[in-house]
């Protein structure tokens, strides 16, 4: 069966081919997403399997983020260049083939070498399912199919550390790696059918691939990476010494972009105000999403004194909202405008924010998952709509490169918020052991981090306004966005 090669159906009433189609990008979604969270519930079960430190098991989990962070706009570009559809089915392939390798691993090391090539394969998955959405829906629904990304991301993010329990105490913790191989098989079949063919797109420069600027680029986001998440919480000399390198190779990238013949990214494209914008509230954004991520635990158990099995279903509040109102979330967009609904998301997540800011601990669990719902669900909207203001005005050539922009504003902004909101978490609190702090000091702590947050939502929601979206409404693909040739 060879694949179609337009946009048609609805995604209400979805042709047979639509609907696999978005069933394969759905599972390209869904993988990725899963295994983000799923090796988290293996660490003390694979420190104990190999003998090794918890700082070493760390690098499980840390060469996945790592390699998805550094090559998801590289991926994106190859894409425009080779051909969307053809480089997702390597991504599927590669990713299947590594999660094989990490579930036959006999050593650490080879393990964690598998992770880094499975997270190659996920920043391919997680760069272009995203841009593939505009061959494969008509226009007008674009929100609604960006909605049920959404969803499918956050439940494999849900599902993960769950799953991984489960399928550890059954079968053990190759496991958690092999369920990937029939999930893989099913995925490229799916793509392999569905998807449409990849269409002949003029590319600027020859259509040639920059891999100087790719090499810079990767070496840049490693560092800065590196830099957030090493050294467990304490921000010394390597962390220093990362970032001072992540802004020399931010130098060195501009300045050989710039003179370029086919840059990796055009940097007259930040000219343009929607997608600066874009980018920018979505790095914001996801920093705050990140704060409940680290804060919820410490509060729930500290200040609230809840049981550690408590803790964890309290903590699925949110991404469990998330799951179920991405979808709607979609249909909002598609009916009302994709920067009415971008106000709104905003507007429930800041003040979701200033709720907790201010809410008392003595209102207990209702107290923390109500404002956490608000900040979620206005999360899932905002996502929707921005993924889908930008990905409908951008030219057929450049959706894998805005897509995997997108990805890396929105990886870049949770990295951050790790060491960003924890830190300031900390700081507010008074102390460094959160797991000894008084109730009143994490309390605290939670109250002015979630002020400071509610301050970088109301930023995000700034941009927002200033950004204008005229009539609110998809924009038509004759009006792309502009993206200026290279002099």
């Amino acid at each position: 069966m060879k694949p179609f090669t337009a946009a048609q159906g609805d995604i209400t009433a979805p042709s047979p081919t639509v609907r696999w189609a978005l069933a394969g990008l759905s599972l390209s979604m869904l993988m990725p997403s899963l295994d983000t969270s799923i090796a988290n519930a293996g660490l003390p079960v694979l420190a104990q399997a190999f003998g090794a430190s918890f700082h070493a098991v760390q690098w499980i989990v840390l060469a996945y983020l790592l390699a998805i962070t550094t090559l998801i706009v590289s991926a994106g570009r190859l894409g425009d260049l080779a051909g969307r559809r053809r480089l997702l089915l390597g991504g599927i392939a590669i990713f299947t083939i590594a999660s094989l390798a990490c579930g036959a691993a006999p050593s650490l090391w080879l393990l964690i070498a598998a992770r880094a090539a499975q997270g190659l394969g996920a920043a391919i998955m997680m760069a272009l399912t995203v841009a593939l959405v505009g061959e494969t829906v008509p226009k007008e629904k674009t929100g609604s199919a960006m909605g049920l990304l959404g969803t499918m991301s956050a439940i494999g993010t849900t599902l993960g550390p769950s799953l991984g329990g489960v399928l550890i105490a059954a079968l053990g913790w190759r496991t958690i790696f092999l369920i990937n191989v029939p999930l893989g098989v099913v995925n490229f079949v799916l793509a392999y059918r569905h998807l449409p063919a990849d269409r002949r797109v003029a590319n600027e420069a020859g259509g040639r691939f920059d891999h100087a600027g790719t090499l810079l680029l990767a070496l840049t986001l490693g560092a800065y990476a590196l830099a957030m998440t090493i050294g467990r919480g304490a921000f010394g000399s390597h962390n220093i010494t990362l970032l001072l390198a992540a802004a020399a190779g931010a130098a060195l990238f501009v300045r050989a972009e710039g003179r370029a013949g086919a840059p990796l990214i055009r940097l007259a494209m930040f000219r343009n105000r929607l997608l600066s914008a874009s980018l920018g509230m979505s790095a914001l954004v996801s920093t705050v999403m990140m704060a409940t991520l680290v804060v919820g635990p410490f509060y729930l158990s500290r200040a609230l004194g809840l049981p550690a099995m408590l803790v964890g279903f309290v903590l699925s509040a949110g991404p469990l909202v998330a799951a179920l109102t991405g979808v709607p979330a979609g249909r909002l967009v598609d009916r009302f405008g994709t920067h009415r609904m971008t106000i709104a998301g905003l507007t429930a997540a800041v003040t979701g924010c200033l709720t907790l800011a201010v809410t008392p601990a003595r209102l207990g669990i209702a107290g923390y998952v109500t404002p956490i719902v608000v900040i979620t669900a206005g999360y899932a909207l905002f996502q929707a709509a921005n993924n889908t203001s930008i990905m409908t005005t951008t030219r057929p050539g450049e959706r894998g490169l805005v897509s995997g922009l997108l990805s890396l504003s929105r990886n870049l902004g949770l990295i951050t918020g790790a060491s960003a909101m924890g830190a300031i978490f900390a700081l507010a609190a008074g102390t460094i052991d959160m797991t000894t702090a008084p109730t009143d000091a994490v309390a605290t702590g939670m109250r002015i981090t979630f002020g400071v947050a509610a301050g970088l939502i109301a930023a995000a929601l700034v941009v927002a306004v200033g950004r204008g979206g005229g009539s609110g409404t998809v924009a038509p693909e004759t009006s792309p966005l502009p993206v200026p040739s290279v002099s």
